[in-house]
């Protein structure tokens, strides 16, 4: 297990950030990208947008091929500092093999996004590398003041000044302290890499958790499953993240969603933090995976500290 992972330089004024789609289609969703790059530019970055951003292929933005070739050239290339994802969906996972890794360990740089982004955050872990979780190109709204907190600490965290953060208290909270790194992500994608080299050892780390458009007992069903392949077994803490857009089904749960996940993780031990401002919602805070953090969990408040 890799103890202390590369952090890549953080951004200065003038260097270069690479917008890349390694995921869905980005149909009608030029108006964004435009602004991702003209955010960039108000910071004193330049932005280069990949070939095969606005490329059509079924599902995806391209073919896989033409996505991992943009992302490939984008880790590639010495003078781009970071490589900020244009959006999520589904399709990662089918690049991740064809990936090389050769130059970007001789120049390390910010992956940043959410989502379907998570298979390659937990690549770059598994790696050796940071990443950066955080808003994605599509997430910029037409009124960049709904997305304020999203913006502000995605640019504080690229610029080196990570955001410490104090949440929301909850009755929910399972109190206690704890350190140790910060990875995860979105949760089916995390249950996706069960068995594979890019599922994340949770030994003496804090995990994070998020997720969008799901039943609650399909919730509980990926936590069983990461529960029976031994997930959670010494993991330190858990943070868990915006649950959005909950489905229906016919025949309820008949508990909240926070009560679902404390029932599932009722053999362990650790701190359970509610209420992060972090996943598919406008409030979308960003997040340093793979830093050291320190969580102390109370009922009335939630402190998380990034270490230096």
């Amino acid at each position: 297990m890799i103890s202390e992972l590369i952090q890549p330089p953080y951004l200065k004024a003038g260097d270069t950030v690479a917008i890349v789609a390694p995921s869905g289609i980005l149909k009608n969703r030029e108006r964004e990208v435009q602004q991702a790059v003209d955010l960039l530019k108000s910071w004193g970055l330049y932005a280069i947008v990949g070939k095969h951003v606005f490329s059509k292929s079924n599902h995806f933005a391209g073919t896989d091929d033409e996505r991992c070739e943009d992302l490939q050239k984008a880790m590639d290339d010495p003078k781009i500092s970071a490589i900020w994802c244009a959006r999520g969906g589904y399709g990662t996972v089918r690049i991740l093999d064809k990936l090389n890794y050769k130059r970007f360990k001789e120049n390390p740089k910010w992956v940043i996004g959410y989502s379907d982004i998570t298979a390659l955050h937990n690549q770059l872990q598994n790696k050796g590398f940071e990443s950066l979780h955080a808003l994605l190109c599509v997430s910029l709204t037409k009124d960049l003041s709904e997305v304020k907190s999203s913006i502000d600490t995605f640019k504080s965290a690229l610029f080196g000044k990570p955001t410490n953060y104090v949440l929301e208290g909850s009755n929910y909270n399972r109190v206690g302290e704890a350190s140790g790194q910060l990875v995860g992500g979105n949760l089916t994608m995390l249950h996706t890499m069960l068995g594979s080299k890019e599922s994340i050892d949770t030994s003496r780390k804090i995990l994070f958790i998020e997720e969008i458009g799901e039943y609650k007992y399909h919730i509980d069903r990926m936590l069983q499953s990461m529960k029976r392949a031994g997930y959670f077994d010494n993991c330190n803490g858990l943070i868990v993240g915006n649950i959005s857009k909950m489905r229906q089904n016919t025949t309820l749960w008949g508990t909240s969603v926070e009560q679902l996940i404390l029932d599932a993780l009722v053999d362990y031990d650790f701190p359970i933090a509610f209420n992060m401002p972090a996943g598919h919602e406008k409030d979308n805070r960003a997040l340093v995976l793979g830093r050291i953090v320190e969580l102390k969990v109370e009922k009335e408040s939630t402190s998380l500290v990034f270490k230096k």
